[in-house]
């Protein structure tokens, strides 16, 4: 996958006339441009190829139309799925959104939700493995049944938690938010056992300065979800830009520091209490 970035933002259009050509040229070089992203606002473009190496992708950029990518990152297509969805595709080959026309683009922006048991490791001390593995199989069906609801993908599990991938933001949130009230609901009905969730979320664009998918979305939400207290979701600012007018309730904490950032990060907490079930 690569990213090309035209300042000032690029046009529909525009992109399809260039995939055409990349297309027209692909098989001297052994490539194969499956399909794009792209972000006319932002001005990005981000391409899914099969290809023998980088070089071999950008030259097919190159002779066909000039935009060589900024960034070209090696991607397995089993992940790329996972991340990123089946991708329906319109004619010009530009992804759009499940169910959407042939002009609803999709920009290629994801969101990343992780989940973790509070002291995971202490409860099982406490209550036995047999036990802790129960409660592990709680939290594994109330998390996978929200996400097969409100469009989440499971990327891993993580043990002790685990991380997903939505197109949508506030579907990301909404997911978030019944999670923690049906956890809550079951340490109210097992005050013996209860379990304690944190929640992070954050959002991004497939291709960063990382060599990984999504590598710094992933890790900021993995690192929100650290930070957060039992009970608690806290969302990257973006996550909380995206959800927008979608009549979901945050509370700014201001900026916290977060280990592998290098600036303090602007947070916000879900009101999940207060939000109705989605």
């Amino acid at each position: 996958m690569d990213i090309h970035e035209i300042p000032g933002g690029v046009s529909a259009e525009d992109v399809a006339k260039a995939h055409a050509r990349d297309v027209e040229v692909q098989s001297k070089y052994g490539v194969n441009y499956h399909k794009y992203w792209v972000n006319e606002k932002a001005g990005k473009i981000f391409c899914l190829c099969h290809a023998p190496n980088a070089e071999a992708a950008k030259q097919v950029h190159r002779e066909a139309h000039g935009l060589v990518a900024e960034k070209v990152i090696q991607v397995e297509p089993e992940v790329a799925d996972l991340f990123m969805g089946g991708s329906e595709v319109n004619g010009a080959g530009a992804v759009v959104f499940p169910g959407g026309t042939p002009d609803d683009r999709d920009p290629g922006i994801r969101t990343i939700l992780f989940t973790d048991i509070v002291e995971s490791t202490a409860m099982t001390r406490r209550i036995g493995d047999e036990a802790a593995m129960e409660l592990l199989h709680i939290h594994d069906d109330i998390v996978r049944n929200a996400l097969s609801d409100l469009g989440g993908r499971e990327i891993k599990h993580l043990g002790d938690g685990i991380m997903a991938s939505f197109v949508s933001a506030a579907a990301a949130v909404k997911c978030a938010t019944r999670v923690q009230r049906e956890i809550a609901k079951q340490g109210r009905e097992n005050a013996n056992c209860p379990i304690k969730l944190r929640v992070g979320v954050a959002a991004g664009e497939p291709v960063e300065h990382h060599n990984d998918l999504f590598g710094c979305t992933v890790q900021l939400a993995s690192r929100l979800c650290s930070n957060a207290q039992p009970d608690q979701i806290l969302v990257s600012n973006v996550v909380a830009e995206l959800c927008e007018g979608k009549l979901l309730s945050f509370e700014e904490l201001g900026e916290l520091t977060l280990k592998g950032f290098d600036h303090p990060i602007r947070a916000h907490a879900v009101n999940w209490a207060d939000e109705v079930s989605a």
